[in-house]
């Protein structure tokens, strides 16, 4: 019976509500969130190392806030000055609007997808194919944008800029739950290297996408429930399912 959720996201702004925190209150149930990943910006020395020239490109590309973050960040540590007439793309609206921490919104040539797709960008992209993009990545980034980009012809230089590490969780606190929900491959690696001797046991694994569950199964760990990438299907509505399917 599962009691005691372990969701592997940062707790919710309090003006905002998870559905993981309706299923709490539905069920009767304890959900805690605990981020199991750490996002750490790269040294301008590893920049450098990358051979990569920024100014020589006319377009920046931003598939998260994370790349928004470092990248401007980056640019100050290497005191780097944008051109005003430089042009920036976006996943989405939500995530452009981010960008006003760093430059004048209004001022800019700001350009984004509909629907926070990758194919939707590219749409974007496409009518601008003359541009030069430089696209700052995480070290573990999907090449989908890329993959496109290239099969389209388009000008473009991938540039890792942050990484992804397992943050330390605090061993004070008892790893009990009946349930761990994963996001990425990184959290379920960050799992084995916070807690190196845990055993699966009774307790159900629920992640999200393939890679998530195929390094789950790499690390000897069995996945219970697996929610596919790009079907519709959230993690929330899934889990409530299997509440109501235990239940009976």
């Amino acid at each position: 019976m599962v009691k005691k959720i372990l969701v592997s996201q940062p707790k919710p702004a309090t003006t905002t509500k998870s559905p993981f925190q309706d299923l709490e209150q539905k069920y009767g149930i304890q959900v805690d969130f605990r981020s199991l990943i750490a996002v750490e910006r790269l040294t301008p020395k590893e920049i450098r190392a990358q051979k990569v020239d920024i100014l020589s490109h006319t377009a920046i590309v931003f598939n998260s806030k994370q790349a928004i973050t470092h990248f401007f960040n980056l640019c100050k540590d290497m005191r780097i000055t944008l051109p005003e007439d430089m042009k920036y793309f976006f996943i989405s609206q939500q995530v452009s609007l981010y960008v006003q921490q760093f430059i004048q919104y209004r001022k800019r040539k700001i350009f984004f997808g509909k629907s926070g797709l990758v194919t939707d960008l590219l749409d974007v992209m496409l009518k601008h194919k003359k541009e030069k993009f430089f696209i700052p990545q995480s070290d573990v980034h999907r090449k989908d944008l890329s993959s496109l980009l290239d099969s389209k012809g388009i000008e473009h230089t991938d540039c890792v800029m942050y990484r992804t590490v397992s943050a330390k969780l605090d061993k004070s606190k008892p790893f009990d739950y009946d349930m761990v929900v994963l996001f990425t491959p990184s959290g379920a690696k960050s799992l084995v290297d916070n807690y190196p001797d845990f055993k699966q046991g009774d307790t159900i694994f629920a992640c999200f996408g393939e890679s998530t569950a195929k390094k789950l199964e790499e690390l000897g760990f069995r996945v219970d429930i697996k929610v596919a990438q790009g079907q519709g299907q959230s993690m929330a509505s899934t889990i409530e399912d299997f509440l109501i399917a235990q239940k009976g």
